[in-house]
């Protein structure tokens, strides 16, 4: 592995990283779940768990990651005692990255064409009602969908194909510092809109009176849910990055740093939309459409409505892009290092790949809307995210958690040595109970919960 690519430097790392957990789950469903759980409480219980769920896990994937020093395909198989099978979920991981794809390219490319929409001025001056219907005439046309797709997937590809410091840590380093800076004047924008006050007190002032409307149990699982799925950890597309870096720096410390980064964005989110639905009096807790249905008709009653949407949908389409970026470095680096092929003809072959396997989600919204999953008003989509969500994300979790821990895995002594190599934060050795037995029963609830939440009702 001599010849392995690394990254050119330590804050290239965690960018990358943070890109990658950075995504649609902090800037589209943190303020929407937020909103529905009664605001403030809700926030500090997701903190919490963020903190004692999300930061252990990510520094076991980093580990298993730098290591072996290998994609998740094949980092199982070189860390496992001999004879052992946990390899088996190295396939499985990349499968999961590429249902992950199958609808994040999709749903991308919604952002890029809304962000273009907003500076040619298409949507301002529209009514509610004009606003509405922007998002279903565009889920209803196939090929309008699939042109922003392919622009996506194009994109994001032509820059993997540049390589690992050329391109995925150049472009994401670029990409992230224009994130925050247009986070920060978004929020400041918004927080300055008259009426904004009411929306401010709702997101910042615990009132757990409103937790208690919605239900303690509701409340504390979805926070466990949303600190657990905001990082992107389960299928190995933190481990690619580990297997990047060298060993000057403690595991525990760069955790820490990018989970940082990560609560930044989705709680400056939340400093965004609470104001601005507050100054516009909209409810914010409308669900999945309050980022292509409630917020653009907030941009088409504010003075100089084009620009700050076009920002907004910019800011959006950063966040998402940087998390197709690290999925695809993930996928590539998948038929790099087990099928040995060439970056460049990897590349070729996923693009096309890619864009095939992103049909389905696309014509679930038209031609294919017959099939509804889960019933009426679903789609393909939210049979690919539940896959993704509920399934292979909290399992891929438990799997690393297990590896790491027990010692018919790789072992508590050797992941611990090698999580805490270098300067920095160290991982504490009396948390091994509590990694042990206390977050697989955690990780077991989310996923039994969610597995019951999406089917009951369909045998009701």
């Amino acid at each position: 592995m001599d010849n392995r690519e690394n990254l050119a430097s330590r804050i290239g790392f965690i960018l990358l990283s943070a890109g990658c957990a950075i995504g649609l789950g902090n800037v589209w469903r943190f303020p929407y779940i937020t909103g529905k759980n009664g605001g403030a409480g809700f926030v500090l219980i997701y903190l919490v768990f963020l903190a004692i769920l999300g930061v252990p896990i990510m520094i076991m994937e980093f580990a298993i990651g730098r290591a072996s020093r290998q994609n998740i395909g094949l980092s199982l198989r070189t860390l496992e005692p001999k004879g052992t099978k946990w390899h088996f979920y190295g396939p499985v991981a990349i499968a999961g990255n590429y249902l992950l794809m199958m609808f994040y390219t999709t749903i991308a490319g919604w952002l890029l064409y809304y962000f273009y929409s907003s500076i040619i001025g298409d949507m301002s001056g529209m009514s509610s009602t004009q606003v509405s219907t922007f998002f279903s005439d565009l889920t209803a046309r196939p090929v309008l969908q699939i042109f922003w797709m392919v622009i996506t997937v194009s994109v994001c590809m032509f820059i993997v194909a540049q390589g690992l410091q050329k391109g995925v840590e150049k472009i994401t380093k670029i990409m992230m510092v224009c994130l925050f800076a247009i986070i920060i004047v978004l929020a400041i924008r918004s927080i300055m809109l008259p009426g904004s006050g009411e929306g401010l007190r709702f997101y910042l002032l615990p009132d757990f009176s409103k937790m208690s409307e919605v239900g303690i149990g509701t409340v504390l699982y979805e926070a466990l849910g949303q600190s657990f799925f905001t990082l992107s950890i389960g299928i190995g597309a933190m481990s690619i990055f580990g297997s990047y870096i060298d060993r000057s720096r403690a595991l525990g410390g760069e955790s820490v740093r990018i989970v940082c980064l990560d609560t930044f964005v989705a709680l400056t989110s939340g400093l965004i939309i609470f104001p601005a639905c507050s100054a516009f009096g909209i409810e914010a807790g409308q669900g999945p459409s309050l980022i292509f249905v409630t917020l653009p008709n907030i941009f088409a009653q504010m003075t100089g409505g084009s620009l700050w949407g076009g920002l907004f949908f910019l800011f959006m389409s950063f966040a998402a892009l940087t998390t197709v970026i690290a999925v695809f470095e993930n996928i590539i680096s998948y038929w790099m290092d087990v099928r040995g092929w060439s970056r460049k003809k990897a590349c070729t072959f996923n693009f096309f790949l890619i864009i095939i396997l992103s049909l389905p989600c696309i014509l679930g919204y038209n031609l294919l809307s017959g099939f509804q999953p889960f019933g009426e008003g679903s789609a393909i989509l939210d049979l690919e995210d539940f896959l993704v969500s509920n399934l292979i994300l909290p399992f891929g979790s438990l799997l690393f958690l297990l590896f790491c821990t027990q010692r018919y895995g790789w072992g508590f002594e050797k992941f611990i040595k090698e999580a805490n190599e270098g300067e920095g934060l160290k991982f504490p050795r009396w948390a091994r109970l509590y990694c042990t037995w206390g977050i697989p029963v955690i990780i077991i609830v989310i996923m039994a919960k969610g597995i019951w939440d999406k089917f009951a009702p369909m045998f009701a």
